[in-house]
This record gives structure tokens, sequence and C-alpha cells, in this order.
């Protein structure tokens, strides 16, 4: 008796033929357009009524407006979807991906090495080196060594921090008073933010321009009506 053929049991390449944008769709970041096979949408966005929608009435707005329906919520009930220029949207979308990870800095911690005879050329040099670290948003660990009977010293050791921390000032700050550790005696200093420093000197000048309020005279006894019937 013949046999007739035998079932394939592979049946990706008879999807994918049915489905011309399923690699499409695999790629995509968002469905868009016809990929959006749900009855309804909520929309959102401008130019719109925002509301839910038939999935074939939002896609016709679309298309009269020649841009792209596209669903940037899809685990809500229905999905959520926005009418705009795709292309446009992932273009901006890189861009500041991009900006925000050249501006990503990861933190380092820098250390600055002192000994209880640090002269002021040498302070004024690695106060510079500091400065230009916490401008760049690292931390800065500066500590001073003591070696042999130098430990006798650590008022000095203490003084050269404290002086370190009035010098950069305007651009860290001392997250605690010099600790000892061993024969070191530790300060580190944390970056002030730019922002932060830029309202501080913004309210500064206003307040310094802010015209004082006279204030308000004396009630006097003479300038009193007299309530003497």
């Amino acid at each position: 008796m013949p046999q007739g053929p035998r079932p394939s049991f592979n049946n990706n390449s008879n999807n994918r033929g049915r489905n011309p944008n399923f690699r499409r769709e695999q790629q995509q970041e968002h469905r868009t357009n016809r990929m959006i096979r749900v009855p309804e949408v909520r929309l959102v966005g401008e130019n719109i009524e925002v509301g839910v929608y038939r999935t074939e009435e939002a896609l016709r707005m679309a298309e009269e407006q020649g841009l792209d329906l596209v669903e940037i919520s899809p685990n809500a009930v229905p999905p959520v979807c926005r009418i705009i220029d795709y292309n446009k949207f992932l273009y901006e979308k890189k861009k500041k991906e991009k900006e925000m990870k050249a501006k990503a800095h990861k933190s380092e911690v820098k250390e600055i090495r002192f000994t209880p005879n640090t002269d002021d050329h040498d302070f004024d040099f690695k106060a510079k080196h500091a400065e230009k670290f916490l401008k760049d948003g690292n931390k800065v660990k500066t500590y001073v060594q003591f070696k042999g009977r130098a430990i006798m010293f650590k008022e000095r050791g203490e003084l050269i921090l404290l002086k370190f921390a009035e010098r950069l000032a305007e651009v860290g700050a001392l997250e605690g008073m010099p600790t000892m550790e061993g024969k070191r005696m530790i300060a580190i200093f944390a970056p002030k933010s730019a922002k932060k420093k830029m309202e501080t000197k913004e309210a500064r000048e206003e307040r310094i321009q802010q015209p004082k309020e006279p204030r308000p005279a004396a009630a006097s006894s003479e300038g009193k009506p007299d309530q003497q019937a």
C-alpha cells in the first residue's frame, strides 16, 4: 500500500513564510504599525485626544499624519501606543544614551601623600593635583606618613591636613576630621557638585542684589488717635 509524504515537524520555515515581518519583529525594540495585532490600544501623546481606540483606527490616524503607531507599553491593558516618527524617535534615543554614557564617570579614589615636613612649594603642587582630581569627580584620600620618631609630631600632620581642607574648600568637602590609621593620619575629600556650587553662587548674588526692605517705623504715641471720648 503506497504511503503518502511524511508530515514535516520543522515548521519554523513555514511560520516565517506566513509572517514576512518575523525577523524584523525579533530585531525591533518596539512593535510598530501592522506588527501591533491587539484589537485596541490606548493612545497618548501630542496632537491627539488621549483615550482607547480600535487598533485599525489608530493606524489610520498615524497614516494620515505620515507617522508611525509605536507600542511603548506592551504590558498595559490595553497596550499604550504613541503616534510618532519612529526613526526620529530611535535616533534621539540613541543620541541621548550616547550623551549619558559620555557623561558617566566612574569615580576613583586618588591618593596624595604628605610628610610632617612638607614645605610650601610641595604643598601647593599637591593641592593643584587634588583640585583637578576633585573637579573630575574623584575622591581624594590624603595622608601624612609618619616614620620613626616623626610619630611624635601628630599635631603637625593634623595642621597640614586641615590647611589642605581649607585650600580645597571650593571644590571638595572634608568627609570627617583626620584620623590615625597605623602610622598614617588620613583625611578624605569628596567632590562638590558643580550644580550645587552654581546654585550657591546664584543665591549669594541674588541676596546681594536684593534691596533690603526698610524697617517699619516704631509706633509713636503722638501718631495714635485720641481714644478719649
